[in-house]
């Protein structure tokens, strides 16, 4: 991780910006009733008809449509800001959740969860791109840090929600949900500044910005698409391996509120200068860590063999979920943050459609062990890979910034061609 090389000691509030902090406080609450998307494929099981896969399929549209969702948040943001763009979102996924909740069959479901898809990731961009754009380079992975563990202690607080709501109704959590992301609207209209956070006369007066032609972020692109189809596994198959092996699935709030534990309560180490200051370092160690935690899924069959996995690959996430926004915030030109972000996020979108598809193909076929196993040997194979990531991305930094000193500069060419020739 880049680590800040400012003392520990220094007040938050020297480097986390109020906005943010507000935006912190309303991602939480929000997260608090985010539990409900990993009871999705056990919801369309146990309570709908669909079969194992039935409901990968159902699960992958939703996939599929967060990548649309994603892409348009990037775009609203600069259009209408921030502010105006989450608070769409989040309305938008508050009436989709109540759908779920209320849909009375497996078509009618499929509909909510297509339209879930479609909201799910407008407000993303605009929420990560403000935390960007008003944080201190030096202090983005920090504040990033900060967001994660804002996230994860609403998360423990909603797993803890959900092992008690999931076992009167599954409906339940999505209603749940719904009301959380309506009082995060509110705190986002009511806290946070309404326009622009950023200035946006580059995007009319500089070169048109074409994320998708920028060769580093596809790198980053096809790099976070790895991890997502792995971190999704833990989202989607988990609480379906936990059914296979004849643990209660509201249990698997518990694994949630672990996994969000710990990543709280590392938040100290990822403040501290003991960590590498390279991103793709730290990231090859978590991918090791991951892949420790993963193999071990593979063979418990207990709930505390679970949630012993659980402390490991939950200690491989944290050296994972944030460094690649901060680096890939750190490739977008000024003003654009939004959409290399927006771009980057579609990752999840991909994934989205591949980990349901493969995952319960994969269970169904073989059983937990083998697709574990397997998720265990990809997470090793993107740690090896992670040099390779590093330098793609420098490279193209690198040649882009010497075309650009080029093109800026054409009097030093000359005089260079002159000695060459001579």
């Amino acid at each position: 991780m880049m680590t800040d090389n400012s003392p520990d000691t220094s007040h938050v509030m020297d480097w986390l910006p109020r906005p943010v902090l507000l935006l912190v406080v309303a991602r939480a609450v929000n997260q608090l009733g985010a539990f409900s998307l990993p009871f999705l494929a056990v919801l369309l099981v146990t309570q709908r008809g669909a079969s194992l896969g039935a409901a990968g399929l159902v699960v992958a549209v939703f996939g599929a449509a967060t990548i649309p969702s994603r892409l348009a948040g990037g775009r609203l943001t600069q259009a209408i800001g921030a502010r105006r763009t989450m608070v769409l979102g989040l309305l938008a996924c508050a009436a989709a959740q109540l759908a779920i909740a209320a849909a009375p069959g497996l078509r009618t479901t499929l509909v909510a969860v297509a339209v879930l898809g479609l909201a799910f990731e407008i407000y993303e961009p605009a929420s990560q791109s403000l935390v960007a754009d008003l944080s201190a380079p030096e202090h983005r992975p920090r504040t990033f840090g900060v967001l994660g563990a804002a996230l994860s202690l609403g998360g423990l607080l909603g797993g803890l929600l959900a092992t008690a709501v999931g076992g009167l109704d599954l409906r339940l959590l999505f209603a749940v949900d719904a009301a959380t992301c309506l009082v995060c609207a509110v705190v986002v209209r009511l806290g946070l500044p309404g326009g622009r956070t950023t200035p946006t006369h580059q995007d009319r007066t500089g070169p048109a910005v074409r994320p998708w032609r920028d060769r580093r972020l596809l790198v980053m692109l096809a790099a976070g698409t790895g991890f997502a189809t792995l971190y999704l596994q833990l989202v989607i198959t988990l609480p379906l391996t936990l059914v296979a092996r004849a643990i209660p699935v509201e249990r698997y709030g518990l694994v949630l509120a672990l996994s969000a534990l710990v990543v709280v309560a590392a938040q100290p180490v990822l403040g501290s200068r003991r960590l590498p200051e390279d991103p793709f370092t730290v990231m090859a160690i978590g991918y090791v860590v991951l892949a420790v935690g993963l193999g071990l899924t593979a063979y418990v069959g207990s709930l505390a063999g679970f949630l012993v996995a659980t402390v490991v690959w939950a200690l491989g996430d944290v050296l994972l979920l944030g460094h690649p926004f901060v680096v890939v915030a750190g490739l977008a030109p000024a003003g654009t943050s939004a959409r290399y972000l927006a771009v980057y996020g579609t990752c999840w979108g991909l994934a989205g459609v591949l980990a349901p598809l493969a995952g319960t193909a994969v269970l169904v076929a073989a059983g937990p062990g083998v697709l574990w196993t397997g998720c265990a040997v990809l997470a090793l194979v993107l740690a090896g890979l992670q040099p390779a990531v590093r330098r793609a991305v420098l490279r193209s930094d690198e040649s882009r910034a010497a075309r650009t000193n080029s093109s800026a500069n054409p009097r030093r060419r000359r005089p260079r061609s002159r000695r060459m020739v001579g």
